[in-house]
């Protein structure tokens, strides 16, 4: 393991729990798409299916673990312990639109056409897309609290440091994964533009950052 992967990892663990914490701090979901976060914790799902019988290290399976569970516990603060205050009004993006092509794309693309390497194929695809219902969201409202930018923030960060990790690896091991690469950089490039306000409006000092209103 390199320092980019585990600084990646961080960033991934760390967006996670700021969301969880402004969650339960504040008992309200207000402005967190829990489409989003059902198709996280469906990305999670898919891809560890392998946890009880391949074995890759410690670390590789305490993460596994953290993740599902800390995916789960979001769904449900969402649509159980803190239902009332879910913004279903404006959580409207259409998830069939992202979960028909990339499932179409997982059954065309992989590398061995078994159940497991489909469904790991359909996590990762699905998860380059999974935040686009959270950021239709901000940009349906106008604006978002500046604990859920932070937590946008720490995603994409861990999408970029996972570009560097396999630069690294291409350049260390000759090791390739072309599924992973261009996934991720999709998913970094949905990333940029929000990445470009979160400097200039939320680090700057205000307390949320606002978007222009759609036409």
């Amino acid at each position: 393991m390199n320092i980019f992967r585990l600084a990646g990892d961080v960033s991934h663990l760390l967006a996670i729990i700021i969301l969880l914490v402004k969650i339960w701090r504040s008992k309200s979901c207000a402005g967190i798409s829990g489409k989003s976060q059902m198709l996280f914790a469906l990305v999670f799902t898919t891809r560890y299916l392998d946890l009880f019988t391949v074995f890759v290290s410690a670390y590789n399976t305490v993460m596994k673990v953290v993740f599902l569970a800390l995916a789960y516990a979001t769904v449900y603060l969402i649509y159980m312990r803190f239902r009332n205050s879910y913004d279903s009004e404006n959580d409207t993006f259409r998830v069939e639109f992202l979960l028909v092509p990339v499932i179409g794309l997982s059954f065309l693309e992989n590398y061995a056409f078994t159940p497991l390497e489909i469904l790991w194929t359909f996590s990762i695809f699905l998860e380059a897309v999974a935040i686009m219902p959270q950021l239709f969201m901000i940009t349906k409202t106008g604006e978002a609290e500046s604990i859920t930018t932070h937590y946008l923030f720490f995603l994409g960060l861990y999408r970029a440091l996972y570009i560097a990790n396999w630069v690294w690896r291409y350049h260390t091991e000759g090791f390739l994964d072309q599924i992973a690469v261009v996934s991720g950089v999709v998913q970094t490039i949905f990333y940029c533009d929000f990445f470009y306000l979160y400097v200039t409006r939320v680090i700057r000092g205000k307390g949320k950052m606002s978007l222009p209103m759609p036409i």
